[in-house]
């Protein structure tokens, strides 16, 4: 098991598409977070129009709600990718066969990829909270403001529900890949899903019907968007937005992980690889 965990993450860390993927986290966590709020304040100083976002939004204090609030949405478009990557490339390849008969077993291989998807998605939402931290001390710095840090308490709970939520869409990721065999398509539908079809359930259907309204609360986007909300990210981020509590957005997010994962393992087991 150490064995298949060690390779997957060699993998990862070896195949430059992942960090070309890290590095556009960073950035556009870091536009859409600091530098866009920090123009709208620099606009409205000058007499434009203000934005509801504006300089408080960038100071240490708001480092968990900042940090994780893409996750639901756009980052978390990045961690489906990296997971369709992680499994999709397999069958790309031709790999699996080459990687079955050195002797792991399909649910170990499948193991030791989650293990490293784990590593990888706790290491964007690590890094995503180190460079917002520097980002806003620099800010707080220049401007003169106190830098009041959240609490070790809730830079843990905030890293624990942006790894939950990262984990989650790179688990979809990893069973879309499984299901339709590569990287393409799975890459496809997966951001179609993240980045059309749950927002025009969030702020087009569910504000019109009922029973749409009451099944995004079920879902995956609804729920992560609603932890993030509650951990202080900003209802102007798109996906952000406190629909259910935050014991059941916990529940409901880390059981699509369990499904996820389940469901991948089962799939590959039963199903021929090539």
């Amino acid at each position: 098991m150490w064995g298949s965990c060690t390779a997957e993450l060699a993998k990862l860390v070896r195949r430059p598409a992942n960090w070309f993927m890290l590095g556009i986290a960073v950035v556009l966590g870091l536009t859409f977070t600091y530098l866009l709020p920090l123009a709208g304040a620099a606009g409205s100083s000058s007499g434009a129009p203000g934005t509801d976002r504006g300089l408080a939004s960038t100071m240490p204090s708001n480092l968990v709600g900042n940090s994780i609030g893409g996750l639901p949405v756009f980052l978390g478009a990045i961690m489906l990718v990296i997971g369709v990557l992680a499994v999709g490339t397999e069958y790309g390849w031709s790999t699996w066969k080459t990687v079955l008969t050195q002797g792991p077993s399909r649910l170990t291989v499948y193991s030791g990829k989650l293990f490293a998807l784990a590593v990888a998605t706790l290491t964007v939402v690590l890094i995503s909270f180190a460079t917002g931290a520097v980002t806003s001390a620099i800010i707080a710095s220049a401007e003169g403001e106190p830098m009041n840090w959240p609490s070790f308490g809730s830079l843990l709970t905030g890293i624990g529900a942006g790894w939950l939520i990262a984990m989650t869409w790179a688990a979809f990721g990893a069973v879309l890949a499984i299901a339709m065999r590569g990287v393409a398509l799975p890459i496809g539908l997966g951001l179609v899903w993240l980045l059309v079809v749950q927002n025009l359930l969030f702020g087009v259907a569910a504000p019109l019907l009922d029973w749409v309204d009451t099944l995004q609360r079920a879902l995956p986007g609804a729920n992560a968007g609603s932890l993030a909300a509650s951990l202080g990210a900003s209802g102007a981020t798109p996906g952000i937005g406190e629909l259910v509590g935050v014991s059941q957005a916990t529940l409901v997010v880390a059981g699509y992980l369990v499904v996820f994962a389940a469901l991948g393992g089962w799939l590959l087991r039963r199903r021929d690889v090539l």
